[in-house]
């Protein structure tokens, strides 16, 4: 008989995440252990605990999810809980902080389901964020051309130096969007356009928009008015204005929450799993999403 599915859930916030703990719950994970304010320092013992409990086959039924709303932080105790581990004693572990992960895999899956991303013309607007950066990974990963847009154009370089340590083919070019002009200048050959600032920051209008002619999809991923990308609500999913297929945050919510569910069902399947952007992303090609 086979053991429960035992998710540890790490959160660098007072509270842990009720939405992470709900999705974990409908994913099918029968135990949920769930801990607030965890620090690198804690996090040694606490994967002692998971990893030490089982062994054998047994050692798949028990995972790791990182979470909480700063991103950083979230990659620190995913490296503590790697460090961790030694030879065949280890669990698998997901690294989805403030959602980072799936969110960025959703837009770029959405993006795809237009054409392919190899070649292709892509901007990506706040790409400094935690969001932002794995968007400019992932299309990198799938071989798109990616103008990297941030108000600093040094923020912007220093996205496209770590982006190139992972991705080394990866084709990229900082841009400085922090005025209309620079904006427009940097959607103006984009096929591709993904917004993915800070909720009620406009940063692009319907003009600039529009003035892409070469655009065939936008998404933008605020869901609070005004939203990134002007023009565009936030329930769209491959809405057609002017043209473009079109998406918002929740419109591109429906795949996220698929990949999320998906992803945190892949844990139990090995005790060896280290679920990042490129992992999750990859599980999330798999769906019909």
């Amino acid at each position: 008989m086979s053991k429960p599915k035992i998710l540890v859930q790490l959160d660098t916030d007072p509270q842990p995440s009720v939405f992470d703990s709900v999705v974990a719950v409908d994913a099918g994970v029968e135990h949920l252990l769930r801990h607030g304010g965890v620090t690198s320092e804690q996090v040694r013992d606490l994967t002692y605990g998971a990893m030490f409990t089982r062994g054998g086959d047994d050692l798949c039924g028990t995972a790791i999810f990182v979470g909480g709303s700063n991103v950083a932080a979230g990659e620190a105790l995913l490296e503590a809980v790697q460090q961790a581990f030694f030879g065949p004693m280890r669990v698998s572990v997901m690294l989805d902080s403030n959602g980072a992960n799936t969110t960025a895999a959703a837009a770029v899956l959405c993006a795809a389901k237009h054409g392919t991303l190899k070649g292709a013309e892509a901007t990506v607007l706040a790409a400094t964020g935690p969001v932002g950066s794995r968007v400019v990974r992932l299309l990198a990963l799938e071989g798109a051309r990616v103008k990297v847009g941030s108000r600093s154009q040094k923020r912007a370089a220093a996205v496209c130096e770590a982006v190139v340590k992972r991705v080394p083919e990866a084709q990229l070019t900082p841009c400085e969007t922090g005025s209309a002009a620079q904006t427009a200048s940097a959607l103006k050959q984009a096929q591709i356009v993904i917004a993915a600032g800070a909720p009620g920051v406009e940063l692009a209008s319907a003009e600039a928009r529009t003035g892409a002619k070469n655009l065939a999809v936008a998404i933008d991923l605020s869901a609070v008015p005004p939203v990134g990308l002007a023009g565009i609500e936030i329930t769209d999913r491959a809405v057609e204005r002017d043209g473009v297929a079109c998406y918002g945050a929740i419109g591109v919510g429906g795949t996220k929450m698929k990949i999320h569910k998906a992803a945190i069902r892949q844990l139990f399947t090995a005790h060896d799993l280290m679920l990042d952007a490129e992992e999750i992303y990859r599980i999330g090609g798999q769906l019909d999403a």
